[in-house]
């Protein structure tokens, strides 16, 4: 029985940050944190201990609220200057015990306002949807807004400690998604949890149901605009990741909607009151669980919406696509000239997938000779 249009989904709507902190960080990018004996530190990590407040004449440390003096706005520890900078609105271990309890979590607003204009440039969307994207340069190579984004270093310490490891990498190239007015006709996504489960896709390699207590991926939204239900904001079964098992056949899994004709004869996936729609200002973060149950929204305004979409799984997983041929790019772009010591380490530690083996540590991609003999094999025997 075809799925009702209702758009009947719960919105579950994230107010703009009240209140915002800071993080003070040098030209390198490395972090002024205080540790628990009140001295000064200063590197890459994002944990609590490197929240700041503004105040009269300085910043106190948030943890410990200790402050320290600043000299023409800014701190000065190990020979270099410190500036304050956009943060996040709660801690990171806030953030973190959320997606532990709810899996998931929304850093609201974590972006600053410059790398949101800088991927919506790119996107083409809200002040820029005049604009004409540009298909001849490799997307990520584009503007540093988006190695900035990749690199935001709150959501990945969260990232690290929800699945335990500080080894994890990009599953594909982090990717700018716009999602245009529905015109009523085109299929939409279906309902499925994301890779590596690809519970409610028709793929090889799926993870079996009830994996266990190794958790094996987080999914990283970054609403570029603003996310609202009627704007096509994705639509969630919040939770669901505790199910340990994919989404029922009858609300319209991926692998459905994704066969030409299906939305004609069976109408929309499902949009009942069961489901949750996650209402984000623009530059907002959403982390989920990637056996959550989700899919794109329907976009019911004539306003493109746009999202960047990051696969988060630890070294020990087999990423979904290679992403070499986009890093050698991006080592030769402008963008990667405007970002930071600290945003590159974190880029290559993401994007390069490496082997131990008898020469060292080696870059990994794909077979190209390989792949087009498989290819051509399996056009012989279809």
């Amino acid at each position: 029985m075809p799925h009702e249009e209702s758009f009947a989904e719960r919105a579950v709507k994230v107010e703009p940050a009240a209140h915002r902190y800071s993080l003070l960080q040098d030209a390198s990018g490395r972090l002024l944190g205080m540790d628990g004996n009140g001295a000064l530190t200063a590197g890459g990590e994002a944990d609590d201990s490197v929240v700041w407040d503004l105040g009269p004449g300085g910043f106190r440390h948030v943890v410990s609220a200790r402050s320290i003096t600043a000299t023409e706005g800014c701190a000065t520890f190990d020979g270099a200057s410190f500036s304050p900078c956009h943060g996040p609105e709660k801690l990171p271990s806030e953030h973190l015990r959320e997606l532990r309890a709810n899996g998931w979590s929304c850093l609201t607003g974590i972006l600053d306002p410059g790398v949101v204009d800088g991927l919506q440039r790119t996107a083409c969307t809200d002040a820029y949807a005049d604009s004409t994207p540009n298909r001849a340069t490799p997307q990520f190579s584009q503007h540093a807004a988006l190695a900035r984004t990749a690199a935001e270093p709150v959501s990945l310490w969260v990232i690290r400690q929800y699945l335990g490891t500080p080894d994890i990498h990009f599953s594909h190239t982090p990717a700018l998604i716009v999602l245009g007015r529905d015109d009523g006709q085109r299929n939409v996504q279906g309902w499925h949890s994301d890779y590596p489960y690809h519970w409610g896709i028709n793929v090889r390699g799926r993870v079996p149901e009830l994996p266990g207590e190794v958790l094996l991926g987080v999914q990283r939204n970054v609403c570029v605009s603003e996310f609202t239900k009627e704007r096509g904001a994705t639509a969630f079964k919040l939770g669901s990741h505790a199910l340990n098992h994919g989404p029922p056949e009858e609300w319209g899994t991926a692998g459905m909607h994704g066969r030409p004709g299906y939305r004609a004869e069976h109408g929309l996936p499902y949009n009942g009151p069961d489901a949750d729609v996650v209402e984000a200002p623009a530059g907002s973060i959403i982390l989920y669980d990637s056996r959550t149950w989700h899919r794109a929204g329907v976009n019911r305004t004539d306003r493109k919406r746009a999202a960047m979409l990051q696969a988060m799984t630890p070294m020990f997983v087999m990423p979904k696509n290679d992403t070499s041929a986009a890093y050698k790019h991006f080592l030769d772009s402008a963008a990667y000239q405007q970002i930071n010591d600290r945003e590159r380490a974190e880029l290559r530690r993401l994007m390069v997938h490496r082997f131990l083996g008898p020469g060292g540590r080696d870059a990994i991609g794909p077979d190209a000779e390989l792949s087009a003999v498989l290819q051509e094999r399996a056009g012989k025997s279809a």
